[in-house]
């Protein structure tokens, strides 16, 4: 925020000074201005103001002269000032050239001021070179320490050189005042001339030579009025001529000034007149050590270019053939800004061995110079996958700042650009580069979307690359851009795709994607998906192997003992005898399912326990209420259950050997309280009901116990005739039923003697005596069956179980219907017996017992 406000303050301020300087200006009306930037022209008078033209948003600059800096001057001096900053700017809206400063408003005076609009300026090279007059205060950051590099200077002054080339050549003009301050640094770098206050046009006749008619220097005008004496060539004062050398002398005088200490002039004169007349004498005998300071390429040119002759010094083409230009970075700088001439085959040539020159140039150059020239050929789609890497080559020496402000706006168009499909290419390959600077709203708004559109692409190749590269970022993705976005694009890919690589990336892509997902919408998207994926290559089913390892180990996820049990176990096993696996593929598959196997059983087995100990302690504590109030003793539940002796013929006494303690007869508050406790995962309907028995429990504690019933009085016991009654028993159920049902306590017995004898043996007297013995033996409760010849043999596993536990129940009879059909073929058998004996049974039995 605070640098919000210091910027809003220091555009409010700008604004302020310009309604002050410019009132009623013709250029404030088109032009808005936002920052006072530099200095230009000569003595620095025109001030350089960043800005914009209004109706269309573009950048430019404005250039303002400010009247009020003449105040001191004479009235002679301010008049002849003005109207040469008027003609000079007049002269510079006329010319049309790369070289030269290109004007996009032309001059408009007010009473305080004139000005004119222009392309995007950096700064005056003087500026540049540390004269800061007319200048903002404190200098801008930019300007601070600002130095220029060996390949800057080359191609500035072949730049130069080919603009007086055109002065001299095609429009016939001599500049008259080439030095810094007329030499103007545009926003990417290139050096323009601009400062044709003192220029001399050519008066001769059409097809005649040139003609320059000459002015000689006058000292009672003030000096900014006249040129530069620093950088006035000496025939000016020795012949009282010029020519195009004049400009040549200018020129090899800036080089000078360039490269010397302080980057003063060599004959640092000044606004001193005889000084000036003093140097160009001495300029016949120029020693080289003069000029050591001037790079060795070039130290011998200049001091050709300084000679006192003129015919001596090199033409403007002639010097630009001298091998000091004969530069990689100079070459590349020169074929960036003659692009537009070239087809795309020579461009394309081109483009390629870029990178291997911008590795070397410096990044500033990169960003200023290379970088437009670069960006321009985005229009052009066939040539985006050759320009592109040079871009993001940039890119990667850039700080994050300079990328989102010269970067990032120029690639957003083009990472809308589908064809030709290499652009999406490079961008996968550069993904992490683009992660790294790209801020967060605009990965969501401009990356991810592209990212979509690679996963809908045909190409392999670049499904591929967008699959590894998406988990880097998934911490940007938002759930429902995840949810309902990115995550059935990966599945519709991975199901429908016809690359195996493809399905296997999906399904690293989508195993790696899970630490970002929440369980739910692992269990709900994820895991259901993996079985329909319709292939079963061996990768691909270790891809879904992987899954559901991440799944199952992950701290924040898990899967459901249940959604274990129903959906995955089932589609993983059959996948265990799947022939393509190799040995360590199997090994991973089987111990992955008995990872799982494991952990149902004993997730299961815990919540079974708790029920099993939820049980018990229910029916300890109504027994113990219905002890409570009937007076009687608690005594503890028998541990081993009916149910069990059921089953106990069936093999699976090692399953059931381990039975829960028997609980102990405490009071019956304290179980409950206990299980409570420990059934952390029980439903609702078991809690609800659990807070019923505890609510009756607290009832019936709360009531007095019943007063005990008087006790009958007790009676002497009575002898029994034990014969008469087992003759009484006998004869009463002979009348009754011929063939007596077996009591409870013989069923096993009796069902396996008759069923046995009904289909081995022949029905005869001696049957129902045997019989009749053994009805007799069962009616006294005494004897054993096995005193008979045919008993069943005593490891026979026809014996009964049930009777035991019903006599100890006190002889209840119990309901076992639910299990007859465990043994359908003896009940059968059991039955037919009984019908076969009734008739001739009891004709024999009464016989017997006449």
């Amino acid at each position: 925020m605070d640098v919000f406000n210091k910027f809003y303050s220091s555009v409010s301020n700008t604004v302020s000074q310009l309604s002050g300087v410019l009132p009623g200006n013709p250029v404030t009306r088109e032009f808005e201005a936002t920052q006072f930037i530099a200095s230009a022209g000569p003595g620095l008078l025109w001030k350089v103001y960043k800005g914009y033209k209004k109706s269309t948003k573009q950048e430019a600059s404005i250039f303002v002269f400010e009247k009020k800096l003449l105040d001191r001057w004479t009235k002679a001096d301010r008049d002849v000032m003005i109207e040469i900053l008027r003609r000079g700017v007049v002269q510079l809206t006329k010319l049309r050239h790369p070289q030269v400063l290109t004007v996009q408003h032309s001059l408009e005076e007010s009473r305080e001021s004139l000005a004119f609009a222009t392309e995007p300026v950096f700064a005056s090279l003087a500026n540049i070179l540390g004269n800061t007059e007319n200048m903002p205060q404190p200098i801008p950051n930019n300007m601070v320490n600002y130095k220029l590099y060996e390949v800057e200077i080359k191609y500035g002054l072949m730049q130069i050189a080919e603009g007086l080339a055109f002065l001299h050549n095609d429009v016939k003009l001599l500049h008259h005042n080439i030095s810094p301050e007329s030499i103007i640094v545009n926003q990417q770098g290139a050096w323009k001339i601009f400062g044709f206050d003192f220029c001399i046009a050519n008066q001769s006749s059409p097809g005649a030579p040139p003609f320059w008619p000459f002015t000689e220097y006058c000292q009672a005008l003030h000096p900014l009025t006249q040129p530069a004496l620093d950088y006035l060539a000496p025939e000016y004062i020795l012949s009282a001529s010029h020519s195009p050398a004049s400009d040549i002398y200018s020129l090899g005088m800036l080089i000078y000034a360039l490269h010397s200490t302080g980057h003063q002039s060599l004959g640092n004169i000044g606004n001193d007149y005889i000084k000036f007349k003093k140097f160009a004498n001495e300029l016949r005998n120029l020693p080289q050590s003069r000029l050591l300071c001037v790079t060795e390429g070039l130290r011998e040119y200049v001091k050709l270019m300084l000679n006192t002759t003129p015919e001596l010094r090199p033409d403007p083409h002639q010097f630009l053939k001298i091998p000091y230009f004969e530069d990689v970075g100079v070459k590349t700088l020169n074929y960036l800004d003659s692009l537009f001439q070239w087809d795309n085959l020579q461009k394309s040539q081109f483009y390629k061995g870029l990178p291997q020159v911008i590795q070397k140039m410096p990044h500033r150059i990169c960003i200023y110079r290379i970088l437009p020239c670069l960006t321009k050929e985005f229009v052009n789609p066939p040539m985006v996958p050759f320009v592109l890497p040079n871009v993001l080559l940039i890119a990667e020496n850039s700080t994050k700042e300079e990328y989102v402000k010269y970067i990032l706006p120029v690639l957003k168009p083009v990472m809308m650009i589908q064809d030709p499909i290499q652009i999406l290419l490079i961008f996968m390959q550069k993904m992490e580069l683009l992660l790294k600077l790209t801020p967060g709203e605009e990965v969501k708004s401009d990356i991810l979307p592209m990212l979509y559109r690679a996963l809908e692409s045909d190409a392999q190749q670049i499904q591929e690359l967008c699959l590894c590269v998406l988990p880097t970022f998934a911490a940007l993705i938002d759930y429902p851009a995840m949810k309902n976005a990115l995550l059935p694009r990966i599945k519709k890919l991975c199901i429908g795709t016809s690359y195996i690589s493809v399905r296997v990336n999906c399904l690293l892509c989508l195993g790696k994607l899970l630490e970002h997902l929440d369980k739910w919408l692992v269990l709900d998207e994820i895991i259901p998906f993996l079985p329909q994926i319709p292939s079963r290559e061996p990768a691909v089913l270790m891809g879904i192997l992987g899954i559901y390892k991440v799944a199952l180990s992950h701290k924040k996820l898990g899967i459901t003992k249940e959604v274990m049990a129903t959906k995955v176990l089932p589609f993983l096993i059959p996948l265990c005898v799947e022939n393509g696996l190799t040995l360590s593929q199997f090994n991973a598959l089987a111990a992955l399912v008995r990872q799982m196997v494991a952990t149902v059983e004993a997730e299961h087995r815990a919540k079974l326990e708790q029920l099993n100990s939820i049980q018990n302690d229910s029916k300890v504590m109504e027994r113990a209420l219905s002890s409570v109030s009937a007076g009687e003793t608690l005594v503890p539940l028998p541990a081993h259950t009916d149910l069990d002796d059921m089953f106990s013929g069936l093999g699976l006494e090692p399953f059931t050997a381990e039975k829960p303690p028997a609980p102990a007869p405490l009071a019956p508050l304290a179980p409950l309280a206990s299980s409570i406790t420990t059934a952390s995962s029980l439903t609702m309907e078991e809690k609800q009901r659990l807070a019923q028995q505890q609510d009756t429990a607290r009832r019936f504690t709360r009531q007095q116990p019943p007063a005990a019933a008087p006790a009958p009085p007790a009676q002497p016991p009575r002898p029994v005739d034990l014969t008469s009654s087992l003759l009484q028993a006998n004869l009463t159920q002979l009348s009754q039923k011929p063939y007596p049902k077996p009591t409870t306590s013989q069923l096993a017995p009796s069902y396996s003697a008759s069923s046995f004898m009904s289909t081995r043996m022949p029905l005869n007297t001696s049957y129902g005596h045997n019989a009749l013995g053994l009805e007799a033996q069962g009616a006294a409760g005494g004897a054993a069956v096995g005193a008979t010849s045919w008993a069943t043999p005593s490891n026979a596993n026809y014996s009964n179980k049930w009777a035991g536990s019903q006599g100890r129940q006190g002889g209840v009879k119990q309901d076992w219907s639910a299990f007859e059909s465990l043994l359908p073929a003896q009940q059968q058998q059991h039955d037919s017996n009984k019908n076969g004996v009734k008739a001739d049974g009891s004709g024999e039995m009464m016989d017997l017992l006449s």
